[in-house]
């Protein structure tokens, strides 16, 4: 199927296909959710399970894996068991690809596949110090060698990425899950849609079938005011710091944070805050999601921002950081509040609610579906090519 036109191809330029036949997927990540109860890299995961579904063959290379295993269906595997039996492919599918792993291994491997499909998500095409927040001091990450290693390496990644992904859009697509994360790969990496022989696509990441069929329960009492989801509580981008402030602020409302790290080994937690220090499961969010009034999901810095659409699709009042990249995916959903992460004194976390669940229940957001997002991707692993049409 011919690409045509000069330009990037959105969500809403596919055209639907009929060609159902079986296609034999390779999907390179770092790491990959497992039956132990972890949860890295589940927007992965919810998309591989929408691929088998739908006739698509997948095999994960989880270069973190130690042994085989299989999870929902999905078969998984370590580096060493594909040096052993390769297989056969038909597309190679990198998520995050980072120099140590997805670059060695294309070195390696990369004539073994007719189609490659790039999934860009966030740190590995940007210059870190440029683009994050600085670290938590706790954490002792903001030493001046530390810094001067960091630009050191993100030079040397975006350096190699410029000079090798042109040697593969013959027969590669790349895939940025928003307008904004694209336009910081334009600059950091330096490439635009010529370089990749126009074969740029913008598709967020899909919620999920839990987040997409089910819906909030406005109805009854709620143990609490607010709640944050953050897996990762260490990294400053997702601001427990200022999740932590307003309960400091609003010691009236209850909040509730479910995470791991270290952040009140080093701070103090006011007394209307409720933690949980572990991971959850897609299955398990929604329970917790139910006891909250509000969700309370302030970021420094994504490329998308997974759980937001999340919660938002689920249908829970939102509110989230007043950034471009949080205006573009979301934009004026029913459900969304925005805050100035730089002015939070200002912030009367009340009347910001009350502005929006006004109108509860709100209209199903469906722009993170299955349709809008993942079936865009099955058509250009079965096609190699898309047909973009206005």
């Amino acid at each position: 199927m011919p690409f045509l036109g000069g330009g990037i191809t959105m969500a809403g330029d596919y055209k639907a296909e009929k060609n159902e036949t079986e296609k034999k997927i390779l999907v390179l990540t770092v790491d990959y959710p497992n039956n132990n109860g972890g949860v890295a890299l589940m927007y992965v995961h919810v998309r591989n399970k929408y691929y088998i579904e739908n006739g698509i063959d997948v095999t994960v290379l989880n270069f973190s894996a130690k042994e085989n295993y299989e999870i929902e269906g999905i078969k998984v595997i370590g580096k060493e068991s594909y040096e052993k039996s390769h297989g056969n492919y038909d597309t190679l599918v990198l998520h995050a690809a980072n120099i140590r792993n997805h670059f060695q291994f294309l070195l390696k491997h990369e004539k073994e596949f007719a189609h490659i499909v790039f999934f860009f998500h966030g740190h590995e095409v940007l210059k870190i110090n440029d683009t994050y927040p600085a670290p938590y001091s706790y954490l002792g990450k903001d030493n001046c060698l530390r810094v001067l290693l960091q630009n050191v390496y993100d030079d040397f990644k975006l350096s190699v990425w410029h000079r090798y992904l042109p040697k593969l859009a013959y027969k590669s697509d790349y895939i940025f899950i928003s307008n904004w994360f694209y336009e910081q790969f334009q600059k950091y990496v330096r490439l635009s849609d010529e370089g990749l022989n126009y074969r740029v696509h913008i598709i967020n990441n899909s919620v999920g079938e839990i987040f997409e069929k089910n819906n909030y329960c406005y109805e009854g009492e709620k143990e609490f005011d607010f709640i944050s989801i953050r897996s990762y509580m260490d990294g400053s981008k997702y601001c427990i710091d200022i999740i932590n402030g307003f309960a400091v602020k609003y010691p009236e409302y209850k909040f509730l944070i479910v995470g791991k790290g270290d952040f009140y080994k080093y701070n103090q937690k006011p007394s209307n805050v409720t933690w949980i220090d572990r991971y959850l499961k897609h299955e398990e969010i929604l329970s917790y999601v139910n006891k909250a009034k509000c969700a309370l999901l302030p970021t420094r810095l994504d490329a998308q921002g997974v759980m937001m659409c999340e919660f938002a699709t689920y249908g829970i009042p939102v509110i989230t950081s007043d950034l471009d990249v949080c205006r573009e995916v979301l934009g004026d959903l029913q459900n969304i509040g925005y805050i100035d992460n730089e002015d939070i004194d200002s912030v009367d976390l009340k009347s910001l609610y009350q502005s929006f669940v006004a109108d509860i229940p709100h209209d199903k957001c469906k722009k993170f579906n299955y349709a809008q997002t993942v079936k865009m991707e099955e058509q250009i692993i079965r096609n190699g090519l898309v047909e973009n049409f206005n």
